[in-house]
This record gives C-alpha cells, structure tokens and sequence, in this order.
C-alpha cells in the first residue's frame, strides 16, 4: 500500500512539472499579457473555453481525485482489513487462550480420569476387599458360631466365676491272673509274693475289678502375677482295715493327690497338700501337676518293681530357668520296719487311735521330723533329665537298762528310757532319652540307706540292734524302660526293674543264756528259719479259708520283675474322650537271703517265690 501511495505521488509530481515547463516557454511579454488578460472578469454570459493545459490539469486533478478515492477506499479496505486482521489476531490469541484453557482442561480432565480410574481401580479393590473380608467375616462368623456351640456343648473347662474348673478321670474294667494266689485286686503286694511253705504258692487266681477307676478335678485361677489353683483326684483302690500312711496313703474313698499351688509369671511354684514325692519322676519340669508324673504304662496298680514313688504330704518350692528347674520339699515321713529277732528293748511308733482317725489296725511311726528332698531337672530337645537326694531322720525310744531279750520285760526302772535318732538317706536319678520319633530310653535308679520305702516293693528302710538302737539299711532299686509308638493308636512297651535289700547282722546273748548267740537285724545267716521253706503245710481250719501257711521267716534279698505289653487307643478323641484296651505281661521272682539249712544237701539254703500275672484293661478317659 504505501508502495502504490508513493507511485501516485511521483506520477503526480512529473505531470505537473511537465505542464509547468509548456506554460512558461512563451516569451515574458506574452506572458505579462496573457497574466493581465487573465485577471480581468469574463463577462457573466460569455462561455469560457478551457484549454489544453486546463484540460489537462483537470483531467489530472480528476485522476488524482479518482486515485485518493481508489487511495481512500484502499485505506479503508485496509483499515477493514487490519480491523478484521486484528480480529482475527485477537480471535487467534483467544483462541490459542481457549486451546491452551482447552488443554489445561484437557490435562485437568485426564489428571481427573486417572484419579477416577485410580480411584475406581482403588473402589475395585476395596469392594474385592470387602467382598473378601465378608467372607472371611461370614467364615469367622461361622468359626465363632461353631466354637461358641462347641463351647456350650462341650466345653473344655467349666467357669465358675473367676477359676476354671477342669474334670478328669477314667472308667475302668480290669482283670488279674497270677499262676500263684496272693488274694489281691489290681494291685500286687510284691514283697508278699508265697514261698513254697504257703498252700497259697500252689493255686492261681483270677480276679476282676472296676475299683481303679479314677475321678479327678483340677482348679485354675489366673492372676496378674501368675496362677493359684489346686488339684483333687480319687479313686476306690483302698481296704479300710488296711490303710496307712506308709506309701499310697490309701484311705476310703481313697485319697490319691489333693493339693493346692500358686506361682508367678517368673517361674517360682509353692505347692502343698497330698501329692507324688518330689522323687518320683516327672515327663518335663519339676512343677506338680496332673498327668506330670512319668509312670509306667502297667495296668498294675502297684507300677513295677524299681520304680521310685510315694503318694503323700508334702511341702514344695521350685523355680524354673528356661530348660532346667530346681526345687526342694520336706514330706511325710514313714518308718518301715525290718528285722530278725528284734529285742523287747524299743518302740518307735504304735497302732492308730480311733478318734485320732487313723486306723487302729494300722501302724504308725512317731516321726521326729519330714523327710527333706531336693531335685534338678533339666529339658533339653532329646530328653529329661533328673537328679536329686534325700535326707531321712530315724527315732526311737530304747531302754539301755533292759538287757537284750527275746521276751517282754515285765517292768522298767523309771527315767530309763532314751530317744535315738539317726540319720538315713540317699540318691537318686532319671533319664528318659528319645532315641527316635517311635521309641524312648529310660534308666531310674535310687541308692541310699533307710530309703528302702520309696521303692514300690515297700522293702524296709531300717533294722533295729541288739541294744534297741535304729540303723538304716542299703537299699538298691532301679528300672529299665523302653516305650515303643509305631502307631498313633498303639504303644508297645517293655520294663525290667529290681530292688535290693542289704543284709545287716549283729550277735547277742540273754541274760538267761550267755554263751548262746542269738542272731538280730536284717536276714542274719544262722538266725534264719528254713525248716519248713519248701514243705507246703495242710489248713489250718474247716471254713474253706484258712489255707496252711509254714514258718519259713527269711527276709527278702531282693526282687526282679520282667513286664510286656501294649495299650491300642480303640478310639481318640479331644471332645468325645478315649477309649483304649491295654493288656500285659509279667514274671515276678522274689529271693530270699541264704541260711543255713540242715535239710539242704550243702547246708544252705535260699528260698525263692516266682509268679506269671497276666493283666487286661477297658478304660474310657475323659477327654
């Protein structure tokens, strides 16, 4: 455009020189004339002819009228053009604001899809998740359903307030053979086993029985710093013209364990009242309580020969440290009595008072102190681990002014009488080892002197001398086990055990007779009776219950007992209980101390008793 202006322009410029050079060529004269001329007024009706230059100014006039007008429109055109221009610049730049907002929004709106989609990807799971957690929820549902029906109709324990209370126990249908009579239930008075001089040696018998069915309660109360509670058990194994306090405590109804404990989150347990010696051993731990004690798997109520064991007071603290336990306890004490010839000259105890409610056909030791035990367990991954002592105290009442005598004095000067005491005890030790996933080791074994009690055959723990005075006996017991699991149903086991009773002799004379010795204490080789240990003697009355019974008086050296057997669990359940069949196998011999025998082509003699005793067992447990 301002091209095009610029090219009007010189072209305007070139004509109008070019008519100014035409009008001046004339001379000045002419030129004044025709000036002059020009001045005057035409007259009003005269027609004025234009002439050339006129003309020609005129027509460049009206060109360069006709060139503003095209300039003026192009003006316009442009001023339209630039407005329109600026508009469209304008609208440009609104629109590339719209499309930079567009883009904005676009980003904005695909910032907003992918939180939606993240969003609905987070909404997809949780509403998987919540679909899973109300399965699990319904499943938990019925899990809590389940168990609080499980609970309600058959619950582990039973509440009552703040203790759960925990029966247990067993029903029991049993039988006994032995190939010779000791007219005894389920349990076998080993010691008691008939020589030959016995009618008895020569019948077998069969009895059956319930009686060692066995109930039980066991009281739990959690506290913040630990547990109290307690622990009853009874069964019907018990004679009321027989019980006593020497090993079982067998009162009717009797009383098995009944004692009562309180511990802390630390390990420490004091525990009191009637339950096993702190010698028996125990599967783990130290601390007592129900089913803890290791015992043999026998049907026989009495266990087996060589297994350590009491049943009675006792007063116990203990304190575990990780894997390994020690504790001590002080128990009741028993003296058990054995001796040949004993003098007329001492007393430690007599028979139970009525009102005192012991048993008047019973007797009873005047204890001078409890027997103290002390023991130290330990658990590692193969096995159990046991050793311990005990410490005994014995006391009698001797009279130094009666001399020797085989017969009762008939008076005793006053203020003779003394109290002994003398001091017993001894060792003992357990292991059990798992030597693989289906079978167990065991070894049990206690030697001491006056300890002869805490072996199942009740052998004696102390004979008496000629002068009154007490003295404990060596005594010897141990046990071999080996427990078999081929199956989860069935255990197959064996047990070897044997004890021993040491001889302890001394000589005397009486008064009535002092150049005549008389053999006292325990199985004395010349003061023994055998005359009549291998002649079975006729009845000794017309009831049909008074078989013969010879005098053969020869202490016990020692006996040793072989058992087999098995128990298959017919069926096992946590909530329905157990129900299992047991049978077993034992051979039992008992041997006497040698003496002299005038019959015997040697001139010694030892008598032996033996027995085959066959056991079965139906027990439902509780579960």
């Amino acid at each position: 455009m301002k091209r095009l202006q610029t090219a009007l322009a010189a072209a305007l410029v070139i004509s109008t020189i070019s008519a100014s050079a035409q009008v001046s060529s004339p001379t000045t004269g002419s030129s004044s004339t025709t000036s002059k001329t020009h001045k005057k007024k035409a007259p009003a009706a005269a027609v004025k002819r234009e002439t050339a230059t006129e003309r020609q100014i005129r027509e460049l006039r009206e060109q360069m009228q006709n060139q503003q007008s095209e300039i003026d429109a192009l003006k316009q055109e442009n001023a339209a053009k630039d407005a329109a221009l600026a508009t469209a610049q304008q609208s440009a730049q609104s629109a590339q604001t719209t499309a930079a907002a567009a883009v904005t929004q676009t980003q904005v709106v695909n910032t907003s899809v992918q939180a939606n989609t993240e969003a609905l990807s987070g909404l997809q799971g949780t509403v998987a998740d919540l679909k899973s957690a109300n399965s699990g929820l319904a499943q938990t549902i019925s899990d809590a359903k389940k168990d609080l029906t499980d609970k309600i109709e058959t619950p582990p324990v039973l509440h009552y307030k703040g203790v759960t209370l925990t029966p247990g126990g067993f029903l029991a249908a049993e039988t006994v053979y032995r190939s010779r009579s000791v007219n005894s239930d389920v349990n076998t008075p080993f010691n008691s086993i008939p020589y030959m001089n016995t009618a008895q040696a020569y019948t077998s018998e069969f009895n059956a029985s319930g009686r060692q069915s066995r109930l039980a309660l066991l009281v739990n109360a959690p506290t913040s710093f630990g547990h109290m509670g307690g622990y009853y058990e009874m069964d019907f194994l018990s004679a009321g013209t027989t019980s006593n306090d020497n090993q079982s405590n067998s009162y009717t109804m009797r009383q098995r364990e009944a004692w009562a404990t309180i511990g802390t989150n630390s390990g420490f347990t004091l525990t009191g009242g009637q339950m096993w010696s702190l010698a028996t051993e125990v599967k783990k731990g130290i601390e007592e309580a129900p089913g803890i004690e290791n015992l043999p798997q026998t049907i026989d109520a009495q266990y087996h020969v060589g297994f350590t064991w009491e049943r009675q007071y006792g007063l116990r603290v203990s304190q575990r440290f990780g894997n390994q336990a020690v504790a001590a306890s002080i128990e009741g004490a028993q003296t058990v009595l054995a001796a040949t010839n004993a003098p007329y000259n001492f007393f430690f105890g007599a028979a139970g008072v009525s009102g005192g409610l012991f048993n008047p056909t019973a007797n009873y030791s005047n204890n001078v102190a409890p027997d103290v035990i002390v023991k130290y367990t330990a658990d590692p991954s193969f096995g159990h681990f046991e050793v311990g002592g005990v410490a005994r105290f014995f006391r009698d009442r001797y009279y130094p002014t009666l001399p020797f005598s085989t017969v009762p004095a008939t008076s005793v000067p006053a203020g003779t009488g003394t109290n002994y005491t003398v001091v017993g005890g001894g060792f003992f030790a357990n292991a059990k080892v798992k030597a693989t996933h289906y079978a167990d080791i065991g070894v049990h074994i206690m030697q001491g002197d006056g300890t002869g009690r805490y072996g199942s055959s009740n052998l004696g723990d102390v004979t008496v001398r000629p002068n009154g005075t007490l003295e404990p006996l060596r005594s010897s017991m141990g046990m071999f086990s080996l427990e078999t699991h081929p199956t989860k149903k069935l255990d197959v086991y064996g047990y070897a055990g044997a004890e021993y009773l040491q001889r302890t002799t001394y000589v005397a004379f009486t008064a009535t007779a002092p150049t005549t010795p008389v053999y006292v204490g325990y199985a004395p080789t010349l003061g023994l009776n055998y005359v009549n240990c291998f002649t079975e003697p006729p009845p000794s009355g017309n009831t049909g219950y008074l078989p013969g019974a010879g005098s053969c008086s020869v202490p016990t050296r020692d006996i040793v007992e072989g058992t087999a057997g098995f128990t298959y669990r017919i069926y096992n359940s946590p909530s329905k209980g157990r129900f299992q069949y047991s049978m077993n196998y034992s051979y039992l011999t008992k041997n006497g101390w040698e003496g002299v025998d005038k019959n015997s082509p040697t001139g010694f003699a030892a008598p032996k008793a033996t027995n085959n005793m066959v056991y079965t067992s139906f027990r439902y447990y509780l579960p």
